[in-house]
């Protein structure tokens, strides 16, 4: 299992500038590939090499062999990540990428190249992170700068974790004004972080609008905030979800299969783009990996149905906002609670010899043809 650290380096003002001069000439060999990769329509990294590896070395002689390999290597791997790669520009700062003979860590000090020759820095490393150093066998590693801040993040492969047996399963929900519900009754609200977007839009398009100097240089300061906000904020849910699970015995989670789901939008602008704007898939990979960790099991299934649908008689209900009410059974329940119990029973199913289809009201579903 792959897992990535970030250590903040605490450096010299010249040891700052020898990093900065060779992420100043790393994005430059970045570009280089760039254009010889769109030119030729070639993503390969073997067949990148041999296209821009000697010229890369005449135009750049200070990056080194090994340095030009990982220019080269980090020119396919983003340009495989693009879906349609007509233009690529790396822009000034972008990340450095190293390899194990560009940089080691012994102990608590890190060595890495640099175009003045390999630079030493001792370490403050945290004991959550020395739990992973220990155990973990380094991979290749990025160099990022934030600011006046440089960041280490290293890629680290650790042992697997041995699957837990089958147990007690928990369906999860996840949406927009509630971020998440669980079948188990937790509910995970989202008003005060939709609040939080929702004030930065408005911030966003407000400065967007003005167009002065200074609102450029605000926007340029603010830039990647709510990014932050957000992320730190799934975080937070995903682990709490976690703990939901281990507090009830559960060794698998139910979600739903939410991919493409944007594809599937029909409404206004406005509601376009808050919905596009929802980081459910952020959240997924975060509960994901948190259960992978510890080896619990991940399951997904279909969506449809799941929020119209009575989790009591399986006969379609009403649903307005957090109410979800049934006229069959008489059932009254909290919408997203509802959908959750719905994913968890599809999701036990799965396993039943005959699937879900012997199910008593299954005409209901579909009109009853």
């Amino acid at each position: 299992m792959k897992r990535t650290i970030a250590i903040k380096l605490n450096i010299s003002d010249q040891q700052s500038e020898a990093l900065c001069e060779l992420q100043e000439i790393f994005t430059k060999g970045c570009n280089q590939v760039a254009a010889v990769a769109l030119l030729e329509k070639e993503r390969n990294r073997i067949r990148l090499h041999h296209l821009c590896y000697r010229n890369l070395r005449q135009t750049l002689p200070r990056l080194g062999s090994q340095m030009s390999c990982n220019v080269i290597a980090k020119t396919a791997a983003c340009l495989k990540a693009l879906k349609r790669p007509n233009q690529i520009l790396f822009k000034r700062g972008c990340s450095v990428h190293f390899d194990k003979r560009t940089y080691s860590l012994k102990g608590n000090v890190l060595s890495i190249f640099t175009l003045r020759g390999r630079i030493r820095v001792p370490l403050k490393i945290s004991q959550y992170h020395q739990g992973f150093l220990d155990v973990g066998v380094l991979k290749e590693a990025e160099l990022v700068r934030k600011g006046k801040r440089w960041f280490f993040h290293v890629v680290l492969d650790l042992p697997d974790v041995l699957p837990m047996q089958a147990g007690r399963a928990m369906g999860l929900d996840l949406g927009e004004n509630v971020l998440a519900a669980t079948s188990t009754g937790k509910l995970f609200g989202g008003g005060l972080l939709r609040a939080h977007r929702d004030r930065f839009l408005g911030m966003r398009g407000r400065l967007q609008s003005n167009g002065s100097q200074s609102a450029k240089q605000r926007l340029r300061k603010i830039s990647g905030r709510e990014e932050r906000h957000v992320k730190c904020v799934n975080h937070c849910i995903s682990k709490q979800i976690i703990l939901e699970a281990q507090r009830n015995g559960c060794t698998t989670i139910v979600m739903e299969d939410l991919k493409n789901i944007r594809e599937k939008i029909r409404a206004g602008k406005k509601l376009r783009s808050r919905l596009h704007r929802w980081s459910f898939d952020q959240l997924r990979q975060f509960v994901e990996y948190k259960a992978h960790a510890i080896g619990m099991h991940v399951q997904y299934v279909s969506p449809e149905y799941t929020s119209q649908t009575c989790s009591h008689c399986f006969s379609l209900g009403i649903r307005s906002k957090h109410r979800f009410s049934c006229n069959n059974c008489g059932s009254l329940q909290h919408s997203d609670l509802n959908a959750s119990r719905n994913i968890l029973g599809l999701g036990l199913s799965v396993d039943r010899p005959t699937g879900d289809v012997n199910r008593r009201h299954v005409a209901a579903l579909s009109g009853g043809r």
